[in-house]
């Protein structure tokens, strides 16, 4: 995990033409990518490797916190309410970034789409040989984090656009089979939260 200072993101959304700023906490996040090794460790899957861990929905991905936080003896931050999955506020466990801290730690106090070379920093269709990677083999960004760009896309706690696409959550990132445009750290995708999908996993966070 990566200490992270408290600071402001500004995000925006290509479709809507829409910007707007967050104000953001101290939090910490993982500097990878969950792997499938650690995914198997927690969740009770056969073992896995260091490659990072896919075909992972939202839900899994919230799963997987809560029982992070537990193996860890920390509040878990997720409980079902009904249909919805809300978040503790009080706890101190495992959860998924917002998608502004997401962003803020992408782009490590850099301006522009990337936080360096896209073949330095991340796999994607030109340099992936059509498949994901072992995580952290490229250079991390100046906050040492790893693969925030490509490899897989990553889940992150928000909603995308309730009012048009309903419980559909954010994914940030861009994976190994996309094209170099999609791995920028603007960049914004959607899926329904039990979608499972072989260029898609998370990473941790915690509050600070």
């Amino acid at each position: 995990m990566v200490d992270i200072r408290a600071g402001r993101v500004e995000l925006s959304d290509r479709r809507t033409r829409r910007c707007w700023p967050v104000e953001l906490a101290a939090y910490r996040i993982g500097a990878l990518p969950v792997t499938r090794a650690q995914y198997a460790a927690i969740m009770g899957d056969e073992a896995g490797d260091g490659l990072p861990a896919d075909s992972v929905s939202w839900e899994d991905a919230v799963r997987f916190c809560n029982r992070l936080s537990e193996r860890e003896g920390l509040t878990p931050v997720y409980r079902r309410a009904g249909e919805d999955t809300e978040p503790v506020a009080s706890a101190d466990g495992y959860r998924l970034p917002t998608e502004a801290e997401w962003e803020y730690a992408c782009r490590a106090g850099t301006t522009g789409p990337r936080y360096g070379e896209l073949d330095e920093i991340a796999w994607y269709r030109s340099n992936s040989g059509g498949a994901a990677q072992p995580v952290g083999r490229k250079r991390p960004n100046a906050w040492g984090l790893y693969d925030m760009l490509g490899n897989v896309w990553e889940w992150c706690w928000d909603f995308y656009d309730p009012a048009v696409y309903g419980e559909y959550r954010v994914l940030r990132g861009g994976g190994w089979f996309d094209e170099h445009w999609s791995c920028r750290a603007s960049v914004r995708r959607r899926s329904h939260p039990t979608l499972r999908l072989d260029d898609v996993g998370f990473r941790v966070a915690r509050s600070g």
